[in-house]
């Protein structure tokens, strides 16, 4: 029991220190992408190829002044930014990341646990997170912050709604709810991959995941073209770094789950093994977010609420129809 005890506050400990790494390399990844797409150079004065950009970005972070407005609700408003890492991190307790692999003799499981609801778990604490901006905004005292944390609720909760109910076509196929099992469930090699039996949640699922992440162009809740940055306005330093390295965290993990609904997870790619293999998903769906965010125009608020409501909920109540029906045939 003791054993079991302290590989599991390994995982855990090193599950945080990894996607910290991640999260804070990714801003770093982002500004390259983007100046790619946008033909400049991006970070390149700090180190070699600016990539120590990341470590002078920190120092700032940690050592910038934490100002707290004076019309704050001050507890709350310092715990903002803490349920936004609580909910990222947690959430990737159920997601197996690799296969299983042994060490010194010893097998690891690269999952923290294993349950058998483990999709429900990674949506529902995952949803956790729209606390996060609604009360930062409550709690800030400033119009700009307020109309951020309106959007957050309206925005994060519709496409919440989307995703559960697309994910429930693949579901069915599968007929669990752990991770693993679906990872499992498409073992047979490329063809038995889900996103060729369910095409439509699978394009549905991603665009509600990057909704969800409030990612460009579904940014609402800091538009910075007309709420300054929304419900992070009067954060600054720490504070305000923690609520995109939740982002950013929040990303890979929904990167991890996509790649293991749909894509066959940590299965063998033809000769590339599965924990490489994995790893390239990801970096394709992380890519992709970033790739959306340099080519799409900002949506108003009324068009993202169409989106949500006319398009993707009546295709994705259909689906799950048209599965219900082909599973009965």
């Amino acid at each position: 029991m003791s054993a079991f005890v302290i590989e599991t506050l390994i995982k855990i400990l090193v599950l945080v220190l990894v996607f910290s790494f991640l999260g804070a390399f990714a801003t770093y990844l982002e500004r390259k992408v983007l100046a790619f797409f946008q033909r400049r150079l991006g970070p390149v004065y700090v180190g070699p190829w600016g990539l120590l950009q990341v470590i002078a970005d920190g120092i700032k972070l940690f050592s910038k002044e934490d100002v707290l407005p004076q019309n704050a609700n001050k507890i709350i408003f310092t715990f903002a930014p803490i349920i936004a890492m609580m909910s990222a991190f947690i959430s990737m307790a159920p997601i197996p990341f690799f296969g299983d692999f042994t060490l010194f003799g010893h097998t690891i499981k690269p999952i923290i646990s294993d349950i058998n609801v483990g999709l429900l778990f990674f949506l529902a604490v995952g949803s956790v997170g729209i606390y996060a901006p609604l009360l930062a905004g409550l709690a800030s005292g400033s119009k700009y912050s307020l109309i951020g944390a309106a959007r957050a609720a309206i925005q994060l909760l519709s496409f919440e709604v989307v995703s559960t109910i697309t994910i429930l076509a693949p579901l069915m196929l599968v007929g669990s709810l752990s991770l693993v099992a679906i990872n499992d469930y498409q073992a047979g090699g490329v063809t038995h991959w889900l996103v060729f039996k369910q095409p439509l949640a699978f394009v549905l699922f991603l665009i509600a995941s990057y909704a969800e992440l409030n990612r460009t162009p579904f940014d609402l809740l800091e538009h910075e073209a007309e709420i300054v940055a929304g419900y992070a306005t009067e954060y600054s330093g720490l504070k305000w770094g923690m609520f995109f390295l939740a982002e950013y965290a929040h990303l890979f993990a929904f990167c991890f789950v996509i790649a293991l609904i749909f894509l066959g997870g940590y299965n063998p790619l033809w000769f590339i093994p599965g924990g490489i293999a994995i790893i390239l998903k990801v970096c394709f769906f992380v890519f992709l977010a970033m790739w959306a965010r340099a080519t799409f125009a900002h949506v108003r608020p009324d068009q993202l609420m169409q989106m949500c409501w006319k398009i993707m909920m009546p295709l994705a109540l259909l689906n799950v129809a048209i599965t219900g029906v082909i599973i009965l045939l």
